[in-house]
């Protein structure tokens, strides 16, 4: 059976408070869905969170790449894609359209199997643990305390926060958040930073220093990963993981940061990383090195790809994300004792568009 047509929509949907990390600053999230529908009519779904660009250049480069191709050749229509962009660049937009259409085309190939995505691909477990992330430098403290105690409530053991506000320009505004989360989540609970790359690695060292005494054991992005030598230099000398990856768009950059001893911790986002199969090929580069792996945002999806891979270390419960998530789609899976299990009796992804629903926040694009 092919594949007899890719159709796409764009939706934008406003934050529910206005969001800030170290670097950036946003009130609203895009999302670009593909939905690949097979001669038989069945359909799967895959998005990403990226510009609405990424839909056009679905539309006219990636669908001729796809389209009349076997559903089961998955590897075949990912690597005409990736092909396919050389002379536009392939990191950045390219890589997040490859990753939607790629996570539809594997969400189908599960359909028709009548199989969840997380057994096709071969279960290493029925769940994943996940970390509360949001804690943004635009919350006051009331708003970050009765976010983390909710997480808390909920079983969450881990929760994440972003820092460096101001491109690292606060730091006196950074360490107080974080003694006001300590308070908030109790002793017991991990505490994780993510600076989004706002502090100079000397700035990093001596910020990290004063996170360890509130029991920070995770520090994402503390430099640019566009500098692996620094980050590296910055691993090399704070007391806890040091994480990043979010911003790769292919496995040779996975594979770049690792062979720099860049991380403790190393991420992929599978809606940015060439989607489904890009994901897992970080993951084994992961696995590799011996280094943990963690997904980062779209927990929906991570849910279950996170369960087909050998050593995960958590996915990022992301407070936009998982919002939207649960708008958009019956089937999201909601946290439980600090995990998300997906649901072993739907198929593919387990996913299904409350298309009427999500109509308010669809654009033009």
């Amino acid at each position: 059976m092919n594949i007899a047509q890719l159709q796409t929509r764009v939706y934008r949907v406003p934050t529910d408070l206005p969001e800030a990390d170290g670097t950036f600053a946003w009130n609203a999230t895009t999302m670009v869905l593909v939905e690949a529908v097979a001669e038989s009519g069945q359909r799967g779904l895959g998005f990403t969170y990226a510009a609405a660009e990424a839909a056009n250049l679905i539309r006219c480069t990636l669908a001729e790449q796809v389209v009349g191709r076997d559903v089961d050749h998955v590897g075949a229509a990912w690597e005409a894609m990736v092909r396919s962009v050389r002379n536009m660049g392939r990191p950045g937009i390219a890589s997040t359209a490859i990753s939607a259409v790629d996570i539809a085309l594997w969400d189908l190939k599960a359909r028709l199997a009548g199989q969840p995505l997380y057994r096709l691909l071969g279960a290493w477990r029925d769940e994943v643990p996940i970390y509360g992330s949001g804690g943004f430098t635009s919350y006051d403290d009331e708003t970050l305390r009765k976010q983390f105690t909710g997480w808390v409530e909920q079983g969450i053991r881990m929760v994440k926060m972003k820092i460096g506000k101001d491109w690292g320009t606060q730091p006196e505004s950074d360490v107080h958040r974080v003694q006001v989360a300590r308070q908030a989540i109790g002793p017991d609970v991990e505490l994780f930073v993510d600076a989004n790359g706002a502090y100079s690695p000397r700035q990093a060292i001596a910020m990290a220093q004063r996170f360890a005494e509130q029991g920070v054991s995770y520090f994402e992005e503390p430099v640019s990963s566009d500098h692996l030598a620094e980050l590296a230099f910055v691993r090399q000398h704070v007391p806890m993981a040091v994480a990043a990856g979010e911003y790769g768009y292919d496995p040779w950059y996975f594979r770049d940061m690792l062979q720099a001893g860049a991380v403790d911790i190393l991420q992929a986002d599978v809606t940015r990383c060439l989607g489904v199969t890009g994901w897992l090929e970080a993951a084994h580069l992961a696995h590799s090195f011996a280094v943990p792996f963690s997904a980062h945002t779209a927990p929906s999806i991570h849910a279950q790809i996170g369960c087909a891979v050998p050593r995960l270390a958590h996915v990022e419960y992301f407070h936009d994300h998982a919002r939207i998530e649960r708008m958009f789609f019956d089937g999201a899976p909601q946290p439980v004792n600090g995990c998300l299990r997906p649901d072993p009796t739907r198929p593919g992804l387990g996913l299904e568009l409350k298309a009427q629903d999500a109509e308010r926040w669809r654009i033009e694009a």
